[in-house]
């Protein structure tokens, strides 16, 4: 028949097309983030932007009802102790298998040291240098130390950020430390400064103590073991070496409460981070919270921001970029990354 020829085989421009639909890759070559954008990627989004607020609103509950440093840290401790009943839950032992348990108290003991100091130096240095002190002592200190003692190197990319985040924090706190006063102000700045500097020493060797644990509940183990050593140490120092206060007004309640949800937050991501990606660039990536914390302490706690912590600000994200763009990749589904 004509009908039957391949000429009159036409198409019928008369019936609407069906839509078409990109041809999709077989699974084997489908690509996923590779260990090292997601570790990155969690710690900036979850462990850094968070924490660019716990300074702030730490320094806000201060000055509204000099809400102590331990007593704060006690308070932040309390929102680490419901990760118990997930533990019960699954079964597992609350301070970790017997021969890690000393280990995974070393770690939580070192955070609370760390974050301890990160909230008194809070108190009498701006929030956004004591945060800039802490987070720069920390990438160094990491660096150095996953060098020394895991013979872990890194990339001439990865060093090049690491350096440039580390002169984007001297910018910021460099003009501050040469214009110190004298006298008993400039001696409690100075010693906020220190204090700054051995939090960041302190979450440096805890961060390479949490590389070494490997176990099923690794993470909500060391959560739940800050919460309750921060407990047992901060208790009886509070009573000891400060004065308990107990505020009346909504706005120190408001920070307290934002302190803890935003502190525990982070400390999950960072944790999580720190076991798909060198701990240098993840301390590097945390110095976002720098850039969050100055902003906040312009907005919203009306401190003077100089010139240099706007330049320094931008070094530190360049930096983060370079870190961030070096360690962007992806695997293919089915495949090991190397």
């Amino acid at each position: 028949m004509a009908g039957s020829h391949p000429y009159f085989n036409l198409p019928d421009f008369t019936q609407p097309s069906p839509p078409s639909t990109p041809p999709s890759l077989p699974s084997h070559q489908r690509c996923r983030p590779s260990d090292a954008t997601k570790g990155l990627l969690v710690a900036l989004l979850g462990g850094g932007l968070p924490a660019g607020f716990v300074g702030p609103f730490s320094r806000m509950a201060y000055q509204a009802s000099h809400f102590p440093s331990l007593e704060l840290l006690i308070c932040r401790c309390l929102f680490h102790l419901p990760i118990a009943l997930l533990l019960k839950l699954r079964g597992d032992p609350l301070l970790g298998p017997p021969d890690v348990r000393a280990r995974a108290c070393l770690h939580a003991l070192l955070n609370v040291l760390s974050i301890g100091c990160a909230y008194s130096a809070v108190q009498v240095v701006p929030a956004g240098n004591a945060a800039t002190v802490r987070k720069g002592s920390s990438t160094m200190c990491s660096a150095l130390l996953a060098l020394c003692l895991e013979s872990q190197g890194l990339s001439g990319y990865d060093w090049c950020g690491l350096l440039g985040s580390t002169l984007g924090l001297i910018i910021i706190v460099g003009p501050g430390l040469g214009t110190l006063q004298e006298g008993t102000t400039g001696l409690y700045t100075a010693l906020g400064y220190v204090l700054a500097f051995l939090g960041g020493l302190a979450l440096s060797l805890g961060l390479l103590v949490y590389r070494s644990l490997d176990f099923p509940s690794c993470l909500p183990t060391v959560a739940f073991l800050f919460g309750l050593v921060g407990l047992v140490g901060s208790v009886p120092g509070l009573f000891v070496l400060q004065t308990p206060v107990l505020p009346n007004d909504p706005l120190s309640w408001s920070c307290v409460g934002a302190v803890g949800i935003l502190a525990l937050v982070s400390f999950v991501c960072v944790s999580y981070a720190v076991t798909k990606v060198h701990p240098a660039l993840v301390c590097a990536v945390l110095h976002s919270e720098v850039v969050v914390a100055l902003m906040l302490q312009y907005y919203v706690l009306y401190e003077t921001v100089a010139p240099s912590d706007i330049m320094g600000a931008g070094v530190v994200l360049g930096s983060i970029a370079i870190i961030t763009a070096q360690n962007l990749s992806c695997e293919k589904e089915g495949q090991v990354e190397e």
